[in-house]
Order: structure tokens, then C-alpha cells, then sequence
């Protein structure tokens, strides 16, 4: 008897192309080294959920603000100095187990995929690009479509979205995963459509930066004849 073979469906066929390099590179990591794989990412969740518990902490709250909350209103040197430790403080009234599952998966594959040095040049990257917009859209006004009105300079800065929502832009684009990447920048801009407040607006600005990023390094690899993008092995 003739074995009857089942073509793969089309929706097999697309996550192959979108994820199949993604998922290979990740799996391979993961497998062969396991949770030593994303030291820099387990590092991160740990931090974030270090200030997490104490800014909730009367003694606390005022020290985290001090070292890792950014506003539009503080000094541009303040804010370029707790940029980074920004990256870690999550939202007051945000649940943390959200920060903490985004940080995880989207670091993660970040680290693996591009290493834990450019990850965090890119999540800083990120970050520093809605912290400046934050101050650009103030002295804009609420008028302008790209502006915020004059209380958002008051209100602390995303915290580690900014740096995921770029990170997985970035790592879609290197990796082919384009529907990915478009579903990310497509839910952001609703995002911003649905509730135009300052964290959607810096979420987009994350992404144009990480965007500017992008087009220096594909305009610098056509120089060199490198390939866009890596092969299914990273």
C-alpha cells in the first residue's frame, strides 16, 4: 500500500519562512546551554523585579525614583544619567508580571540572537530615543499631531516597553520574520490611535530610532557586500 503524503498547509509553509531561522537559532541556544544562554536577560528580570519591590516600599519608592525615573521636566544631564537604569523600572500602575514576561522572552531572544552587548546597545538605544521625544513633543504643544500636552512632562518615562517593542522590531528585521515585524509597528501605531498618551507616542519613537539603526546598517552592509540579513543559522 502507497503511503499518502500530506503537503504541508500554507500556514505551515508561512511559519517556516516568518520564524523558521528565529525558532532554530533560539532552540539551538537553548538546548545545547540552556539557562546560560541569557545571563544578561535572567539579570534583567531579576533587576526589574528587585525595583519592582522597592519602589512599592515606603522607605523605597523616593531612592528608585531618584536613580531610574525619567521625566520630561528634569534636567537633560539627570535624564541621560538614569536612562539606563530606566530600562528596569517598571510602571507603577502596570501589572509587573507583564514588564517581567516581556523582558524575558524579548530580551532572551534578543541575546541569543545578536548577543548581550548589542541588546542592550540597542535597548538603550530605544529607551533614549522616547525619553528625547518626550521632551520634543512637550515643547511641541498638544496642537501638534506629533505633540503632548504640557502635564506629560511630569509623568515618568515607559520603563522597559520602549526597549522591548525595539528590540523585537530589530531582531524581526535581521531574522526575515516581516510580518512580525509590521504586526509590531502596525500595534503600536494603534496603540497611539486608540489612547494618544505619552507612552504610546514613545513607543513609536522607539521604534524610529531602532528604524534609523536599521537603515545605517543595511545601507553600511551593501557597502561591504554583506547579506542583509543572517542565514537560517544566525
Amino acid at each position: 500500500m502507497t503511503a499518502t503524503v500530506v503537503p504541508d498547509s500554507s500556514l505551515r509553509r508561512f511559519a517556516r519562512r516568518e520564524w523558521g531561522p528565529l525558532y532554530a537559532r533560539v532552540r539551538a541556544a537553548l538546548v545545547t546551554r540552556t539557562w546560560r544562554a541569557i545571563p544578561m536577560t535572567l539579570a534583567a528580570v531579576c533587576l526589574t523585579s528587585l525595583f519592582q519591590v522597592v519602589q512599592n516600599q515606603d522607605w523605597g519608592y523616593q531612592a528608585v525614583q531618584n536613580i531610574g525615573a525619567v521625566r520630561a521636566e528634569d534636567p537633560l544631564l539627570v535624564s541621560l544619567l538614569r536612562t539606563p537604569l530606566s530600562l528596569f523600572v517598571p510602571a507603577l500602575d502596570l501589572p509587573v508580571w507583564g514588564a517581567l514576561a516581556q523582558v524575558l522572552l524579548v530580551f532572551g531572544i534578543a541575546e541569543i540572537c545578536l548577543g548581550r552587548w548589542k541588546t542592550l546597545f540597542l535597548a538603550y538605544v530605544a529607551t533614549l530615543s522616547g525619553t528625547l521625544y518626550a521632551r520634543v513633543g512637550v515643547a511641541l504643544g498638544p496642537d501638534n499631531p506629533a505633540g503632548l500636552p504640557e502635564v506629560d512632562k511630569a509623568v515618568v518615562d515607559t520603563g522597559p516597553s520602549a526597549a522591548v517593542v525595539g528590540l523585537a522590531l530589530y531582531v524581526c528585521w535581521r531574522y526575515g520574520a516581516r510580518w512580525t515585524a509590521g504586526a509590531v509597528v502596525l500595534a503600536m501605531v494603534v496603540e497611539v490611535i486608540v489612547k494618544s498618551n505619552l507612552a504610546g507616542k514613545e513607543h513609536i519613537a522607539a521604534l524610529l530610532g531602532i528604524f534609523v539603526l536599521m537603515l545605517v546598517e543595511a545601507a553600511l552592509r551593501r557597502r561591504r557586500g554583506a547579506p542583509e540579513r543572517p542565514a537560517a543559522g544566525g
